[in-house]
């Protein structure tokens, strides 16, 4: 089993909002381990979009993403990249 965390600055100029979100949970969908994002010590399913989008992730707000499972490292890195690199 691997674990892997790092704190994260949400670069998309909306945030989180409805269709990055849907696109990250259709990403993290992709592998069998567990994905957790963390704003202000709340932790919620990262595969669940009504969970990601009660968390209000804006523009520049720093979450904590956190992967579990056999392949976490594949999922953290695409996962990571695409927190960083939205630009919708």
């Amino acid at each position: 089993m691997h674990f892997l965390e790092k704190d994260i600055i949400v670069t998309n100029v909306h945030g989180l909002h409805v269709r990055p979100a849907a696109e990250f949970v259709r990403l993290a969908s992709k592998y069998d381990s567990s994905v957790l994002l963390v704003k202000d010590n709340e932790a919620v399913d990262g595969k669940s979009i009504i969970a990601i989008l009660s968390l209000g992730i804006n523009n520049g707000t720093t979450i904590k993403l956190v992967v579990e499972g056999e392949d976490a490292e594949i999922a953290f890195e695409v996962l990571k990249k695409f927190l960083e690199d939205v630009s919708e």
